[in-house]
């Protein structure tokens, strides 16, 4: 079975800016948790397509006490019941909760799952049966195209790709499969590509 994986913050919802501590991160607050547009009509697409949509996410929000388990569980229903009118569905989400500089003990610590690692694919491929090889990774950061195409996914990089990033990605010169603006976009690339490869 095929998948694309996606990660979460500045794909599905918006990230924010915590004036505060002064750092873009992930939602704090489930009032700052929204989903960003033409998510849901870009998952459902994929669920047309026959696509298991995996969540598949770094969030340290709690190893650095910025929220609890509790908020995180919110945060999922409230993107569930986002996306139910739409008919669209999340098939599964998988998080890392690590992080080596954590302030809670048990979650300090050097892991395999938190990206660019491949833990969390390769969970959801073990669990759901996925095929790897025949998925995709969806991102807006450098971490989600180096863990997409270790795990051996296409990839599709959602932003603005520019050269300066390029000298931070390992190995260098590792570019995405593919570019897209938006979610949106890319459930439309993702689409072409397989039509394309159905004729070949």
């Amino acid at each position: 079975m095929r998948a694309v994986f996606l990660d979460r913050d500045g794909v599905i919802n918006p990230l924010i800016y915590h004036k505060d501590v002064g750092i873009i991160d992930s939602p704090f607050t489930l009032a700052q948790f929204r989903v960003l547009a033409r998510v849901p009509q870009a998952i459902r697409r994929f669920n047309n397509l026959g696509l298991a949509v995996v969540i598949v996410s770094n969030q340290p929000g709690i190893a650095k006490g910025h929220f609890g388990r509790d908020l995180l569980e919110k945060f999922d229903r409230k993107l569930r019941a986002t996306l139910k009118p739409f008919g669209a569905r999340i098939d599964a989400t998988y998080y890392c909760l690590h992080h080596p500089e954590a302030v809670v003990n048990e979650l300090r610590q050097r892991c395999q799952c938190r990206k660019p690692g491949i833990g969390l694919l390769t969970a959801a491929a073990c669990d759901l049966g996925l095929s790897l090889s025949e998925s995709y990774m969806v991102g807006d950061g450098i971490t989600d195209v180096e863990a997409g195409t270790r795990a051996g996914c296409r990839t599709v990089f959602v932003g603005r790709w520019k050269c300066e990033i390029c000298q931070f990605i390992h190995p260098h010169g590792l570019h995405p499969t593919f570019l897209a603006k938006d979610l949106w976009q890319a459930s439309r690339v993702i689409q072409s590509d397989l039509h394309a490869s159905a004729v070949a």
